[in-house]
């Protein structure tokens, strides 16, 4: 038996068959049919009309809004407050320390 010989690809190179450029085809075409079926029924089956629910989006999007803005104001205050406090810690630190030299100089 002779062996069949095959030309030799260069490393790396792709070798691309008719029956793979028509399965990418189809598979692209059944992508593309699925998405407007998925759309269709998206839209037979919305609970509700697009202005609608833009509007509640739209009041969502406030509501979240707002809470966020009081929360970064209630978390500045308490960063404020802290960084007072810390503020009185350190005041007071130095000072007994300063004390402390004062009484080591003497």
């Amino acid at each position: 038996m002779k062996s069949e010989e095959f030309p030799a690809q260069p490393a790396g190179e792709i070798v691309h068959s008719q029956s793979s450029s028509r399965g990418t085809a189809g598979f692209m075409a059944g992508v593309l049919f699925g998405a407007f079926v998925g759309a269709g029924f998206a839209l037979l089956f919305a609970p509700e009309r697009g202005e609608k629910t833009r509007g509640k989006l739209g009041r969502r999007m406030r509501s979240l809004r707002e809470d966020a803005r009081e929360g970064i104001d209630r978390v500045g205050s308490r960063t404020v407050k802290e960084l007072k406090r810390r503020e009185r810690r350190v005041r007071a630190e130095l000072a007994r320390a300063r004390e402390r030299a004062e009484r080591a100089l003497e």
